[in-house]
Parts: C-alpha cells; sequence; structure tokens
C-alpha cells in the first residue's frame, strides 16, 4: 500500500497542524478510510478493527474524528450501520490511483499478497496472464543489494548466453532494473570495462566484496533519459485509431514514455515497437514510433 509523504498531503489540501496532529498509526487508519469510501462507498467500525487489530473504541473514534473534521466526506447511513460516501467527497489523505488499486488485483492473482493483507474488501472478478517464475536465490539478491549499498565490487558466477559454461568475473551492480519480465542488476563490469545488465537469474553463485573501480554516475545511459513518442497505426480506421488513443491515455494521436536510454531495448521489445510496423497487420501492431530516427541505436 502506497504510504504518503507530508508533502503529498500538503498537495492533497491537509494543513501542516493537522499533520502534526497525528501519529504514524493514525495516518494510516485515515488513509484506509479514505481507501474504503472511495472505491467501496462505505465502511464501518468493524473494518477498522479487523485491518488494524483496534478496539472497538478506538474504531469509533477514528470514525467519528474523521466526520467530524470533513463533514462532506462521511455520512451515516442508519439502515446500513456505516458510514458511506458524501456527495462531495474530497479525499485529504491519499490520491486515489487506478494504477495502484489494479496493481493489487495484480499482486494478490499472483500469490504476491493475500486477500486479508489488501485493503480491497469487495472483489470483482479478475484474472491475469501468467507470468513465468524466475529463479533468483534470496542470497543473490541480498549480496546484490549489499554490493549497492556499501557499495562495493562482487565476485559472481554468471551464465550469458554466449559461453556454454558459467563463466567467473567482477562486477559493480549500482541499481536493479526491471524489464516487464526479468530483473536485472545494472552494474559495471570489470572483466568488459563497460556497464550493463545482469540478469540476477543467471548468477549461478556470488563470493567476495571486493573495491569499486567505477563511478555509478559515469554510467552515462542508465542516466540518460529518452522520450518514446508513440501514436496509433496510421492504416487504422479513425475510431480504431481512437479507441487505441484511448487505451494509451494519448492527446491528438500522441503520448511521450520517458525511459531510461539503458533499458529502451527492452521498452522497445515490450510495446512491439522493436520490429517494421509494415511486417504485421495494423489491427495487431495497434502504435508505431513517431520520429523513430531521433532514437539512439540500441542493442541486447
Amino acid at each position: 500500500m502506497v504510504l504518503y509523504s507530508q508533502q503529498v498531503k500538503e498537495r492533497l489540501g491537509v494543513p501542516r497542524r493537522q499533520i502534526k496532529q497525528l501519529n504514524w498509526g493514525a495516518e494510516r487508519r485515515n488513509e484506509f478510510i479514505e481507501f474504503r469510501v472511495f472505491w467501496h462507498g462505505r465502511i464501518n467500525r468493524s473494518d477498522l478493527m479487523e485491518t488494524f487489530g483496534i478496539s472497538l473504541q478506538q474504531a469509533s473514534l477514528d470514525l467519528t474524528g474523521y466526520a467530524e473534521r470533513w463533514k462532506r466526506n462521511l455520512v451515516y447511513d442508519k439502515s446500513q450501520r456505516a458510514y458511506v460516501r458524501g456527495r462531495s467527497f474530497k479525499p485529504h489523505f491519499i490520491k486515489p490511483s487506478a494504477e495502484d488499486y489494479l496493481a493489487q488485483l495484480r499482486a494478490l492473482d499472483q500469490g504476491l499478497v493475500s486477500r486479508e493483507q489488501s485493503w480491497i474488501c469487495l472483489f470483482p472478478g479478475y484474472g491475469t496472464t501468467p507470468t513465468p517464475a524466475r529463479g533468483i536465490a534470496s542470497e543473490t539478491l541480498r549480496e546484490v543489494l549489499t554490493a549497492i549499498h556499501e557499495p562495493s565490487a562482487l565476485e559472481v558466477t554468471y551464465q550469458s548466453m554466449s559461453r556454454p559454461e558459467p563463466s567467473a568475473r567482477w562486477i559493480e551492480p549500482h541499481s536493479l532494473a526491471f524489464d516487464g519480465f526479468r530483473w536485472h542488476a545494472r552494474a559495471f563490469c570489470q572483466n568488459d570495462q563497460v556497464f550493463k545488465d545482469f540478469l540476477l537469474s543467471r548468477i549461478v553463485e556470488t563470493g567476495k566484496h571486493g573495491p569499486v573501480t567505477a563511478d555509478p554516475q559515469s554510467d552515462v545511459d542508465w542516466h540518460t533519459e529518452v522520450i518514446l513518442e508513440i501514436g496509433p497505426h496510421p492504416d487504422l480506421s479513425p475510431t480504431q485509431r481512437r479507441a487505441i488513443e484511448m487505451d494509451y491515455g494519448m492527446e491528438n494521436e500522441r503520448a511521450q514514455i520517458p525511459v531510461r536510454k539503458a533499458l529502451l531495448f527492452y521498452a522497445l521489445k515490450r510495446l512491439g515497437l522493436d520490429t517494421d510496423p509494415a511486417a504485421r497487420r495494423p489491427q495487431d501492431q495497434q502504435i508505431v514510433l513517431i520520429s523513430q530516427n531521433s532514437l539512439p541505436k540500441v542493442y541486447a
């Protein structure tokens, strides 16, 4: 669940004096109240009691305190014995996000969290396309994170696609990257003297830690942002182009997607933009790159 900082709360309209009056637990319960009321339209004392393990008295204080402070947000419905969303509801502790709600459903479907851990109470039917499990050992991730935080170089045995057998090398990881399917360590390779990506699932073994030799700030591709400008396939009908415009949140049939240059190859591949648009039917390709010539050359 997203935690909201004081700066975010101030942007949402929560005065600083009100923020200071609430401890962390009270803030979380107010966030929960707004989440439930925004998405499900109602909340009662048992919702708070079951989620936070608080007493009936504390749950009553939380709800009445919130309702008194923001009178237009909650209305008590005697027939439901619950507070319901007011017509002028305006959240003060959260910024409702469709992406956050849907991410919770995805996490639930993949078994990353349980229903009890989610703030959603009324579940729609849902399903996601399966993502193959990646064989990342916890110890491997721990050692990579240690190397990032210290910082230090890390001795690894790595299985690349170009060699038949795993090989030993020293890497200096500074960040983690997700390409939509797999997790990588972005690192300086002492063997090849370049910054590159190492799939965590292909690290067979980790060894000693050692001194770093490169400054992560010199990883130009990692710190350079590229803008992908996309639009509907020009051979689609006006109705189809409008549908694609809605799918990708486009304005005037254009949308801009910022991506690190180091991850550009993966972004193009995931969006289906790594091949000639003419090689597929417009209904299958759906989106195309605008000003493709302005993009840097990418590589695997």
